[in-house]
């Protein structure tokens, strides 16, 4: 292929995805990523696209988001590794929220086969993807559809979340930053995400390396609040999306990373950083592992019918409250 039909080609799928990643740009055009990227770069001196962290977007891809069907098709092995990576991390009994998007939605299949789990989501994929497990119940939120994404916004859907409390809200978005937290590109989805959180006492968000360094125009959850990073390993000549996975490392945040290797003592879930990197250990925060047996699907279920449950809620949710 001519480096003209290539450059068409990859022009072609960035304005039919909004973002697509290098990787994906260089198994369909059938070339190199580094000669990928090198028509990336010519396109962006034309001004035909934006280069992103390991991908290209739209120009002004900072406010634009994908739909469901083109957001399906982007970095769907990297998607996949990261649920299978995060799935490990939920325990029989727990009761959680799953929010909405692609890489939450590979998290729920997973999910079907943790017994005695309760899933609260405002996500119409990841209730489907759990529709059939036996011994998984699924809750609900009210809320009007957001056909882009399947997923239910607005007021009732944060009115349905009020008095909730689960151990950990698991949360995609569009970007993350280090200064910045999660975003995501949609006003509604972000305050139905900050919903979720404050129900939960850890936050883990599950986000392939494209969108490392990326923020976009709505915070979902301030980096202080993060407890947990599942991701992939970025290509080795992806030097900021490493740097970015330090910072967030340095600001205290755990990180698991697809693929990587640890010692034995850190057991399943341990967190790797690219060669030369040390970021946190990879362990539960004090105070926030908890025993969730039978009782918690009760609470969850008093909280979802207005009564307000028992005990007080930890100093690290008060404090995102005040915020």
């Amino acid at each position: 292929m001519f480096a003209a039909e290539r450059r068409q080609l990859i022009l072609e799928m960035v304005r039919a995805n909004g973002a697509v990643s290098l990787r994906e740009l260089a198994r369909v055009v059938q070339t190199s990523e580094v000669t990928v990227r090198r028509d990336v770069r010519a396109l962006e001196a034309e001004g035909l696209l934006d280069r992103r962290h390991g991908g290209a977007v739209l120009p002004g891809g900072f406010t634009r988001e994908s739909g469901f069907p083109q957001k399906s098709h982007l970095a769907t092995a990297e998607k996949t590794a990261i649920a299978d990576l995060a799935a490990g991390l939920v325990e029989e009994g727990e009761a959680i929220v799953v929010g909405a998007g692609t890489t939450t939605q590979e998290l729920a299949r997973r999910l079907a086969r943790v017994p005695g789990l309760t899933v609260v989501t405002n996500s119409l994929l990841v209730a489907q993807a759990l529709a059939h497990a036996n011994r998984v119940e699924v809750v609900m939120t009210g809320g009007t559809l957001r056909g882009s994404n399947y997923a239910l916004v607005g007021s009732g859907a944060e009115q349905s979340l009020q008095g909730l409390r689960v151990s950990r809200a698991f949360l995609s978005g569009s970007g993350l930053t280090a200064e910045r937290g999660l975003s995501t590109s949609n006003m509604l989805s972000a305050s139905v995400d900050r919903a979720l959180v404050q129900a939960a006492a850890e936050v883990v968000v599950l986000a392939d390396h494209t969108k490392l360094g990326t923020d976009t125009m709505f915070q979902t959850v301030p980096t202080d609040v993060i407890t947990r990073l599942v991701t992939d390993e970025p290509p080795a000549h992806d030097d900021r999306a490493g740097t970015e996975l330090q910072a967030l490392a340095d600001q205290g945040v755990q990180i698991a990373v697809t693929g990587g290797s640890a010692g034995p003592e850190a057991g399943p879930g341990a967190d790797s950083l690219p060669a030369g990197r040390q970021p946190r250990r990879d362990v539960p925060l004090p105070g926030q592992r908890r025993n969730h047996g039978a009782g918690s699907g009760q609470q969850l279920r008093s909280a979802l019918l207005g009564e307000q449950p028992p005990g007080e809620r930890t100093a690290r949710v008060a404090d995102m409250r005040r915020r």
